[in-house]
C-alpha cells in the first residue's frame, strides 16, 4: 500500500483529530471536577473532620505530579490507550500491559459505576424519591448509563461538545457553595478553627491519609484525557498546558469548595452526605426549597460530565489495545460513519450494568453495602497502582522518542510521586481489605478477555480460512 493509500485508509477507518486545546483544558477541568467533589466529599468529610480540605489537597498534589509523567508521555506517543500504551512501551511484557490494560479498564468502570450511584442519590434529591427504593433507583442508574454510552456511540466531537456545556454547569454549582461559604464568614455561622479540626483521637496524618484515599478519586479524572490523544490537535503542545493547567484548576475548586462546605453546616451533617447539606442550611436569599431543585439538576449535570468522559476512556483504552493485539480484535471495530468504538462502548455499558446490579443484589439481601464507597475505593486501589507504573514507565523511556516537542517533567518530583501513590495504595487496601474481593471479580473479566485474544491467536497459528471476512480495525 501506498504512503497516500495507507493516509487514505487511516483517515476512513481511524479515530478523528478533531479536539482543541480549548476543549481538551475544559475536558479535563470537567471530568475531575464532576467526579469527586459532588459525589464524595460527605465521606471524605467523615473520614478526617473539619480539615478534610487537606485531603483533598494532598490528593491534588499527588495527582498532579502524576500528571507531569503523563504530559510527558503523551507527547512522546500522542495515540490511544494511555497508560497501557506506556506500560508496553516501557518494559515490552504482553503479560504486563494486558494486567495494566484491565486495571485501567476496571478502575474506568467501577468509576463509572460509582458515578451513576452518585447520580441517582442527587435524582431522588430532587424528586423527593427514597435512595431505599433499591429497584427504582437501579432502573435509573442503567438508564443513565445507557444514555451516557448513547451521547458517545454517536462520536466524539459531539461528546468533547456537550462536555465543555457541562463543565460550565457544574463550575456555577461549586461557585454556588462558594457563596454559600463566604456568607457563612459573614454571618459567623462557623469559627474558622473548625478548618483545622480532625475527627476521632487518633494521628492526624492518618486521618489525613484516609480522606486521601477517597478524595483522590476526585482527581482521577486526568488520564482519561490520555485516551483522546489520537482525537487531538497538535497534542505535543495541547496536552501538557491542557492537562497541568486543568488539574491545577480543578485542584483549587475543590479546595476552596471543601473549605466553604466546611464553614458553612456542621462536620456531623455534611458527613456521608452530598453538598445538598450546604444548600439545605439555607443562607441565601432564595428559597432553600427552590435551591435544593435547581443545585440538584446542576449536580446531576456534573456527574453526568464525568461519567460522559469516563466511558469515552474505557472505549479508547479496549480500541488502543486491541490494535496492540493485547485484547480481542473485536475491539477495535470502529462505526463506518459515527467513528466511534461502538463495540468496545457496548461491552463496558454492560460490565458497569452488571455491577450496579450486584450491589442492588446486596442490598436487597440486607447488606450495609454503601456502593457508591466500595466502587470508589476500587477505582482508587487500581489507580494508584498504575499511576505509580506510569511513573516508572516514564522513567524508564527517558531518551527514547524524544523530539524537540517533547515535554520533559522533573525527575525529583516523579520520584516523589511514586512514593506518594504507593503510600495511599498501602493505606487503602489495609483500611478496606473487603474491596479486594470486588478488584478480583473484575480482574477475572480480564481474564476472560485475555483467554479469548488467546484463544484467537491460537486459532491463527493453526490456520484460519483465506476468505474470512476482515474488521474494521482502525489505524
Amino acid at each position: 500500500m501506498t504512503t497516500s493509500a495507507a493516509a487514505e485508509n487511516t483517515e476512513r477507518t481511524g479515530l478523528k483529530r478533531s479536539i482543541t486545546a480549548t476543549q481538551l483544558y475544559f475536558y479535563v477541568v470537567g471530568d475531575v471536577l464532576g467526579s469527586g467533589i459532588y459525589v464524595l466529599i460527605g465521606l471524605v468529610a467523615a473520614a478526617v473532620g473539619g480539615a478534610f480540605w487537606m485531603a483533598f489537597l494532598a490528593g491534588v498534589a499527588v495527582a498532579a505530579v502524576t500528571g507531569l509523567a503523563y504530559a510527558e508521555l503523551v507527547t512522546k506517543y500522542p495515540q490511544a490507550a494511555g497508560a497501557s500504551l506506556y506500560v508496553n512501551k516501557a518494559f515490552r511484557r504482553p503479560v504486563l500491559t494486558f494486567f495494566i490494560t484491565i486495571c485501567m479498564l476496571s478502575a474506568n468502570m467501577a468509576a463509572v459505576g460509582s458515578l451513576a450511584s452518585g447520580f441517582v442519590r442527587y435524582f431522588a434529591g430532587v424528586v423527593g424519591m427514597s435512595e431505599d427504593a433499591v429497584i427504582p433507583t437501579l432502573l435509573i442508574a442503567l438508564a443513565f448509563i445507557t444514555l451516557i454510552t448513547v451521547v458517545n456511540l454517536i462520536g466524539i466531537s459531539e461528546s468533547v461538545a456537550v462536555n465543555v456545556v457541562m463543565t460550565f454547569i457544574e463550575l456555577s454549582g461549586l461557585l454556588l457553595i462558594m457563596v454559600i461559604g463566604v456568607i457563612a464568614i459573614f454571618q459567623g455561622i462557623s469559627e474558622p478553627g473548625v478548618l483545622l479540626e480532625f475527627s476521632g483521637e487518633g494521628s492526624k496524618a492518618i486521618a489525613v491519609v484516609s480522606g486521601v484515599s477517597l478524595a483522590f478519586f476526585a482527581m482521577t479524572g486526568f488520564e482519561n484525557a490520555a485516551n483522546v490523544a489520537e482525537e487531538t490537535i497538535d497534542p505535543s503542545r495541547a496536552f501538557p498546558r491542557a492537562l497541568i493547567g486543568g488539574m491545577v484548576t480543578a485542584g483549587a475548586v475543590y479546595v476552596l469548595v471543601s473549605i466553604a462546605a466546611a464553614l458553612a453546616v456542621p462536620i456531623d451533617t455534611l458527613a456521608g452526605n452530598t453538598l445538598l447539606e450546604v444548600i439545605r442550611a439555607d443562607l441565601l436569599p432564595i428559597s432553600a426549597s427552590v435551591m435544593l431543585v435547581v443545585f440538584g439538576l446542576i449536580a446531576m449535570v456534573a456527574i453526568s460530565n464525568t461519567a460522559l468522559v469516563t466511558v469515552v476512556a474505557q472505549s479508547r483504552i479496549l480500541y488502543g489495545m486491541a490494535r496492540e493485539d493485547v485484547v480481542p480484535g473485536v475491539f477495535a471495530t470502529v462505526h463506518p460513519t459515527r467513528r466511534s468504538p461502538y463495540v468496545a462502548l457496548l461491552f463496558g455499558a454492560a460490565v458497569v450494568g452488571s455491577l450496579l446490579v450486584i450491589g442492588a443484589v446486596f442490598q436487597l439481601t440486607g447488606s450495609d453495602l454503601d456502593i457508591v464507597d466500595r466502587l470508589a475505593t476500587i477505582t482508587v486501589v487500581f489507580l494508584l497502582f498504575i499511576y505509580a507504573l506510569v511513573i516508572v514507565a516514564c522513567l524508564k523511556l527517558r531518551g527514547s522518542d524524544e523530539t524537540p516537542d517533547t515535554y520533559r517533567a522533573n525527575t525529583p518530583l516523579l520520584v516523589l510521586g511514586i512514593i506518594g501513590n504507593l503510600l495511599v495504595l498501602a493505606y487503602t487496601v489495609i483500611d478496606d481489605p473487603a474491596a479486594l474481593l470486588w478488584v478480583a471479580g473484575l480482574l477475572a473479566i480480564g481474564l476472560l478477555l485475555f483467554l479469548a485474544e488467546y484463544s484467537s491467536k491460537k486459532r491463527a497459528r493453526t490456520g484460519t480460512p483465506a476468505d474470512a471476512p476482515p474488521t474494521d480495525r482502525g489505524l
